[in-house]
């Protein structure tokens, strides 16, 4: 299906195959089973190999584990979504998309937007970093957009398709969610007082410090 919309795609059957690959040259994009051959959660480790070497790169679970231990430990490894293999085909290539125009929204960033400070918090568009009290925040490609779209605007109230639109994905409710709780687990383990993310109930989040 990937090949026939065009993508160039190699496949690799162990975490050892893929790490040798990988460590030739990255993709530009990575779907990620979490058993690996005879390594029953090889995928986890190959997951938090690939975001040492790249904080950017796009990286998608596709698993039959569909627990939500699962899903939180895959995104808390740094990855953008995490999918189940009931998912359908053109929803699946819905997914890919969505994060290659994401990439491409990086690239056409104007150059005014490099630099947003609101606070305690400083966002650096050109190098995708964002800083709480100078200190560096390790989030995920689809975390980062999503904290720069609440910061944007404090105050104003962001649904989850607002943020979906924002980090260029398409992940469901519950994915939101734990992207969201990561955030917010970051920013707690720098700043045990930090309580800048508002829950609105039914409505979504919203940046509530200036």
């Amino acid at each position: 299906m990937l090949v026939r919309q065009g993508y160039q795609v190699q496949a690799y059957g162990t975490k050892s195959a893929a790490e040798s690959a990988f460590n030739e040259q990255l993709p530009d994009l990575v779907l990620l089973d979490i058993g690996l051959d005879d390594e029953i959660e090889g995928g986890f480790d190959l997951c938090r190999q690939l975001r040492q070497q790249s904080e950017t790169l796009p990286i998608i679970f596709l698993t039959a584990r569909d627990n939500d231990l699962d899903t939180i430990s895959g995104l808390r490894l740094g990855a953008d979504d995490y999918l189940t293999k009931d998912i359908s085909l053109p929803h699946l290539s819905a997914r890919i998309s969505a994060l290659f125009r994401r990439i491409s929204a990086i690239e056409k960033k104007p150059q005014e937007e490099k630099q947003v400070k609101v606070g305690l918090l400083q966002i650096n568009l050109e190098r995708l970093e964002i800083h709480w009290q100078d200190t560096l925040v390790d989030l995920s490609l689809t975390e980062f957009w999503m904290l720069h779209s609440l910061v944007r605007h404090p105050g104003h109230v962001k649904s989850r398709e607002q943020l979906m639109d924002d980090a260029s994905t398409v992940v469901d409710d519950s994915t939101i969610t734990s992207h969201i709780k990561r955030i917010r687990q970051k920013l707690i383990q720098i700043d045990k007082h930090f309580d800048c993310i508002e829950t609105i109930y039914g409505a979504g989040y919203r940046w509530r410090c200036h």
